[in-house]
């Protein structure tokens, strides 16, 4: 497989728990952050999908816990394509602290539709520039 895409993001205060650990629901929202800065390295924006008509709901996430995300952490968030169908478009995501630390891995799973909900073939293109992501 070719090298996932990496994003960077530093943990603020606001992310974190009396515990100073990342609150679990954030992580999402870490992952969609980074899938958002992905999609810009291929030369596109989640915006100019939508303007589009394409929206990529998420339909399941999967994430297991490894270790705990701390304030200040400076976090690698891995993102890479590992599913690219008509409709379907699937993610696999693994965050890692400065110190290489596995913190979290996850899966998230997509239904490409238009703004109005009904399912919809991603542009050829785009699966094509996906699919050579996932290639060796």
């Amino acid at each position: 497989m070719s090298e996932p895409f990496r994003h960077l993001h530093r943990v603020s205060y606001a992310e974190c728990t009396v515990g100073d650990h990342i609150y679990h629901s954030r992580y999402l929202d870490l992952l969609e952050a980074a899938r958002g800065e992905f999609l810009r390295s291929l030369g596109v924006t989640v915006r100019s999908f939508q303007d589009a008509d394409f929206i990529f709901p998420v339909i399941e996430a999967r994430m297991r816990y490894r270790f705990p995300a701390r304030y200040d952490d400076l976090l690698t968030i891995e993102v890479r394509p590992t599913l690219v169908e008509r409709v379907r478009l699937n993610f696999g995501h693994r965050i890692l602290n400065q110190d290489g630390k596995l913190i979290l891995e996850a899966e998230t799973f997509h239904a490409c539709t238009s703004r109005e909900e009904k399912p919809k073939r991603m542009p050829e293109a785009f699966v094509a520039q996906l699919k050579s992501l996932m290639e060796t």
